[in-house]
């Protein structure tokens, strides 16, 4: 693989993104490819700042100005981060993108899904992963783990059952729309049976 490609982990938190990310930058670098490891919020020192507010804001933020926040940051990481990278021919790994925000300010906020998703194409200029790999896991079996491994928990973390429960569904009825962009995989496998089928339809995109 000598091109840009552009891959996108998804899923609630406690899902292993960080864990699978890691592994595969490890991978990839193996191969000889540069890899570009982001995320969003956070890609960039502006976005550093949108995910303070926005993960750790100690009052209430309106749905509609929390949607905006998170594609303002979205517009300025691909145009300063992804973009550059794919245009070098490198590999990005990104833990959340678009998806992320239908499926918690769309179902978790109860917003309009297709607003949402219009306000960050319209950011982003079109841009789409070559992969998404949605990490699946029940909303109890992640705040088992959130529960083992933190002390303080931020704004999206620390809310109810029913809303992670809404970002689940949400996250695999998008799945099952694109089944060709995303890979869904079972996040209470083990980890290296994960990642071995992550690779395996990675290498698929050669």
């Amino acid at each position: 693989m000598s091109r840009g490609l552009f891959l996108t982990l998804e899923g609630g938190d406690g899902s292993g993104k960080t864990t699978q990310a890691e592994l595969l930058e490890q991978w990839f670098t193996a191969e000889g490819r540069t890899v570009v490891r982001t995320r969003e919020p956070g890609g960039t020192d502006v976005g550093v700042e949108v995910r303070e507010i926005v993960l750790h804001h100690r009052g209430d933020i309106a749905p509609r100005a929390e949607a905006l926040l998170y594609a303002a940051d979205r517009a300025h990481h691909v145009a300063t981060v992804v973009r550059p990278a794919l245009a070098r021919g490198e590999v990005v790994v990104q833990d959340r993108y678009i998806d992320s925000s239908v499926a918690y300010q769309g179902a978790g906020r109860v917003l309009d899904a297709r607003e949402v998703r219009s306000i960050s194409e319209w950011a982003t200029e079109g841009l789409a992963p070559d992969l998404t790999i949605l990490l699946d896991l029940p909303s109890d079996v992640a705040r088992r783990r959130l529960d083992g491994a933190r002390t303080r928990y931020d704004r999206l973390e620390a809310e109810a059952g029913e809303f992670h429960g809404r970002v689940r569904e949400a996250y695999l009825a998008l799945a099952a729309a694109e089944p060709d962009r995303f890979l869904v995989v079972d996040a209470t496998l083990p980890v290296d049976d994960i990642h071995a089928t992550i690779r395996a339809r990675v290498e698929t995109l050669a």
